[in-house]
């Protein structure tokens, strides 16, 4: 997911060439109080008007607490924007009223239902109340650390290891798996070290994470060679499905595989590369089939 400033147009039009799952365009932090109305107003002619093909549009709005919540909800929701990302979300409750803002909306529109959240995680309040923010709406699509705000309210700073990031990041991937959504890591901001951004990139998709929040299209690649399946798994995936068709077509429950039996884990874990194989364009749907 690449954060995009809402008050750069030249960079929103640009976006979607370097190839991101997602963009994130926002209207939080990167834009100054004094831009806030031209921003949401760039951001709506953005998603109106730029064709981003099949990328996921997410933005990230003011808190509702702020004179531009609700206006941002109202312009983005308008212009047909995916998913809205929620700042430094706390509570269950503030989800609750992000989603009754956004039904406002959309009932106008007459599209009730088509628009996503995602939650943003930034404070110890926010990591203690996780599982009760990625279930308190059937919209929430994902939830996502956000750690320099973070590390400020634990009073610590960011370490090139992510020590202090650890017992977060793991209580955000068990409440996002819990609860059926994503689960998004933070940015790295230093891009002068491309070496511990990808110790940090392998470190969070071994914690179980499904991507990572960048900040710069050079580290696309990085992210992608790193979630990308390797050529090995793949086979081996292949292989385990391929076993379990013939067990279904023969009524057995019993698969194996070189003469080993495949228990349930494997066969998840199977699923999981095939679908990653499948997102990271390297196997065709079809070739599963």
């Amino acid at each position: 997911m690449m954060f995009v400033p809402g008050n750069n147009p030249a960079m929103m039009q640009d976006a979607f060439i370097y190839g991101p799952d997602s963009i994130m365009l926002d209207l939080e932090d990167s834009v100054t109080m004094a831009e806030k109305d031209a921003a949401r107003l760039l951001v709506h002619n953005a998603l109106k008007t730029i064709d981003y093909g099949d990328t996921e549009m997410v933005v990230r709005i003011n808190p509702l607490n702020t004179p531009y919540g609700k206006k941002d909800i109202e312009a983005v929701v308008k212009a047909g924007v995916h998913v809205i990302r929620m700042p430094k979300t706390e509570t269950a409750e503030e989800v609750i009223e992000v989603e009754r803002e956004i039904e406002k909306v959309e009932k106008e529109l007459g599209c009730v239902g088509r628009t996503l959240i995602m939650a943003a995680i930034e404070s110890t309040l926010g990591v203690v109340n996780a599982y009760a923010i990625a279930t308190a709406s059937k919209r929430m699509m994902g939830i996502a650390l956000g750690a320099e705000d973070y590390c400020a309210n634990l009073k610590t700073q960011r370490s090139p290891e992510g020590t202090e990031l650890l017992m977060a990041r793991q209580t955000i991937v068990v409440a996002a798996r819990a609860a059926g959504i994503d689960a998004l890591d933070t940015v790295y901001s230093n891009l002068n070290d491309m070496e511990t951004f990808r110790r940090e990139v392998e470190l969070i998709k071994q914690l179980g994470f499904d991507g990572k929040s960048i900040i710069n299209p050079r580290q696309i690649e990085v992210v992608n060679e790193v979630f990308t399946p390797k050529q090995k798994d793949i086979d081996k995936a292949l292989t385990i499905i391929a076993a379990i068709k013939e067990a279904e077509k023969k009524g057995s429950g019993v698969i194996a595989v070189n003469g080993k039996m495949v228990d349930r884990p494997v066969v998840i874990r199977a699923e999981r590369t095939i679908h990653m194989a499948i997102a990271s364009g390297i196997l065709k749907e079809e070739e599963v089939l």
